[in-house]
């Protein structure tokens, strides 16, 4: 069994443009375009079974709208299990956060860089209260040196300020900045996920981090539509874990930390 932690979509009418946008901020092309067709399909050839699926929003107006799509999606697909958005900006947000819980999203996706606030900043303290007492995990995009907004320390100042909040740290706790996930990241009560980093990030140097963190706070994620499942898949598979390592990372620390 394979689940997907970490992949994006976006509704059909937009999909071309919200893929290109992130291409353009990363400064790469993107393999897909974010459809849901095409999720479904990349997937399945290495035998995914359910998809955590997500998108941000970048205003406060987007919210709602977003948390909509998510909903929907996850109604109309069973293989889906859904990670609502929210906005330090956005007022009623305890109003939102129960509304989506009682729909059955399962966690929250936060994207500093592209939402432009610092995670640690004190507008986000009320709401990471809010979802710990909800008992709904934040996915975090994490890290990117050239940015200030989501750094190893950023999500630290997080765990610390708010111990009940299960924090999921994306991208081996710091995208491109995996020293600094080892400094403040590795050991503490927060989960990796493998998305976006196998490509990047010497095999040697990723066998370190999961050894020093643990297997069992590890999560696969391909970053769709970033990659292509069949290539995370690969690139996952030249870590070096043992077949109950694997499944911790593959499937089981994920049902899990989600109670599935």
């Amino acid at each position: 069994m394979i689940i997907d932690f970490h992949a994006h979509i976006y509704p059909e009418k937009i999909a071309t443009k919200a893929t290109q946008a992130i291409g353009d901020f990363y400064n790469t092309s993107m393999t897909y375009n974010g459809s849901i067709i095409e999720l479904l399909n990349s997937g399945k050839k290495i035998g995914v079974e359910k998809y955590i699926v997500h998108s941000t929003a970048t205003k406060a107006e987007q919210v709602e709208s977003i948390n909509n799509f998510i909903i929907g999606e996850v109604q109309a697909h069973p293989e889906f299990i859904g990670f609502g958005t929210i906005h330090p900006d956005y007022k009623n947000f305890e109003n939102e956060l129960d509304r989506i819980y009682k729909a059955n999203l399962k966690g929250i996706k936060i994207h500093p860089d592209f939402q432009k606030f610092q995670a640690d900043c004190p507008e986000m303290d009320d709401i990471y209260e809010k979802i710990a007492s909800l008992g709904m995990p934040v996915l975090f995009h994490a890290g990117d040196c050239r940015y200030d907004f989501s750094g190893p320390q950023r999500i630290r100042n997080v765990l610390d300020k708010h111990p009940n909040l299960l924090v999921v740290a994306a991208h081996f706790g710091g995208y491109t900045e995996w020293d600094k996930a080892i400094e403040f990241l590795v050991g503490k009560k927060v989960w990796f996920d493998t998305s976006s980093t196998l490509w990047k990030l010497p095999i040697e140097e990723a066998n370190k981090i999961i050894k020093l963190h643990g297997a069992e706070k590890f999560l696969f994620g391909s970053d769709f539509p970033m990659w292509d499942h069949q290539d995370e898949f690969a690139r996952f598979n030249k870590l070096d874990l043992n077949e109950e390592e694997r499944e911790l990372v593959l499937w089981k620390n994920a049902k899990n930390l989600l109670k599935l």
